[in-house]
Formats: C-alpha cells, sequence, structure tokens
C-alpha cells in the first residue's frame, strides 16, 4: 500500500501562486510516475501534469507556461507550482502515483479556489 498527504491548497486572488505538494509513503514500492489531476463540481477528473522517475514532464494545454511540476525523488514528493492563476483554475487537486504492476493510487484531494 501507499500513502499519499497532499498539502499545499487554498484561496488566491487571480494573478496569484500556489504550490501543492504530495509525499508518498510505504513500503516496497517503485514510482514510475507521479501528477496532478483536477475536478471541478460537474466535470471529469482531468490531468493537469505529469512527471516520470526520468524526470520527463507533461503539461495540460490550459496550463502551459504557467504551472511546473517537479519531483524530489529521493524524498518522494512532487510538487506543483502554480502562477498566473485564473479563476478557471478552481478545483480540487489529486495527487496521483503509478506504481506500474502495484497499480496507481490517489490522495485525498486538497481544494484550490481562485477568486476575488
Amino acid at each position: 500500500q501507499v500513502q499519499l498527504v497532499e498539502s499545499g491548497g487554498g484561496l488566491v486572488q487571480p494573478g496569484g501562486s500556489l504550490r501543492l505538494s504530495c509525499a508518498a509513503s510505504g513500503s516496497s514500492f517503485r514510482i514510475y510516475s507521479m501528477g496532478w489531476y483536477r475536478q471541478a463540481p460537474g466535470t471529469q477528473r482531468k490531468l493537469v501534469a505529469v512527471i516520470t522517475s526520468g524526470g520527463a514532464t507533461n503539461y495540460a494545454d490550459s496550463v502551459k507556461g504557467r504551472f511546473t511540476i517537479s519531483s524530489a525523488n529521493v524524498k518522494n514528493t512532487v510538487y506543483l507550482q502554480m502562477n498566473t492563476l485564473k479563476p478557471e483554475d478552481t478545483a480540487v487537486y489529486y495527487c496521483n502515483v503509478f506504481c506500474g504492476p502495484k497499480g496507481d493510487y490517489w490522495g485525498q484531494g486538497t481544494q484550490v479556489t481562485v477568486s476575488s
């Protein structure tokens, strides 16, 4: 089993910044990739950004140039730096960890609200 603990959500004004963190813990697991998804009310959960264990990244078009995903492999932690936030970024953000044959795991979600 892998446990994920997220932190860093909150309320921010348009144009502001937030940094999300997600730490993975457990026994006998290998991380293939870590990522962030988000889900706004009434919509499906969608990929925001993902980073592989080798450092390759992929972003949703809507966040390119504004969000940056990074990881600290030794700490099994992934970060999402979110800049120039817009009201349409408002959602619950979920951390995801893919562990290959052991499947993938989800965090509990953290609310991000962008509003003046």
